[in-house]
């Protein structure tokens, strides 16, 4: 992944040559436990995977956002069945990479009206239900563990998305 971010995103890269340096020293044990009061719980979440959490008022889980998300997905054609509520983050992020491959798809294709139909979607998707809350998430990450895998991954995933092109409102 460091290598990629190289070419796509310099500053992340370092986080993610960070992250591949603790996973050496990590068991995969402590990485499960970490992972599991991070995101999971049983009692308290310390950095809720939902977008709801963060863009609604009353942070609650599977909000009116979280509807909003269901609905785009099954606008692209998508069939949700899912484990968990459609505002995971880990969903939309992979909603995304759906939405790039579609595009390039379309791209090999030459239908450059579908390819700026997705490029747009791609761009509304990542400005209105992710990068609006990905800082905060990120932050409750680094406040929520000493562990330096996940330190690390809080900070590529934030460099990421708030420095990509796409997260700037037009």
């Amino acid at each position: 992944m460091a290598g990629l971010l190289e070419s796509i995103c310099p500053d992340a890269a370092p986080s993610a040559w960070r992250m591949d340096e603790a996973l050496q020293s990590c068991s995969d044990e402590d990485l499960q436990i970490v992972h599991a009061k991070l995101f999971v719980g049983p009692f308290e979440m310390k950095a809720p995977p939902y977008g709801s959490i963060y863009l609604e008022s009353r942070h609650l889980v599977m909000g009116d956002s979280t509807m909003d998300v269901a609905k785009i997905y099954q606008d692209a054609g998508l069939k949700v069945e899912l484990h968990e509520p459609p505002d995971h983050i880990a969903i939309e992020l992979e909603f995304m990479a759906f939405l790039c491959t579609s595009e390039v798809e379309k791209i090999q294709t030459g239908n450059k009206v579908e390819q700026q139909k997705l490029r747009e979607s791609q761009k509304q998707f990542l400005q209105s239900f992710i990068a609006p809350w990905i800082p905060q998430f990120c932050q409750r990450i680094r406040e929520g563990t000493e562990n330096l895998f996940y330190i690390e991954l809080a900070n590529c995933l934030e460099i990421f998305i708030t420095r990509h092109p796409y997260s700037m409102p037009f």
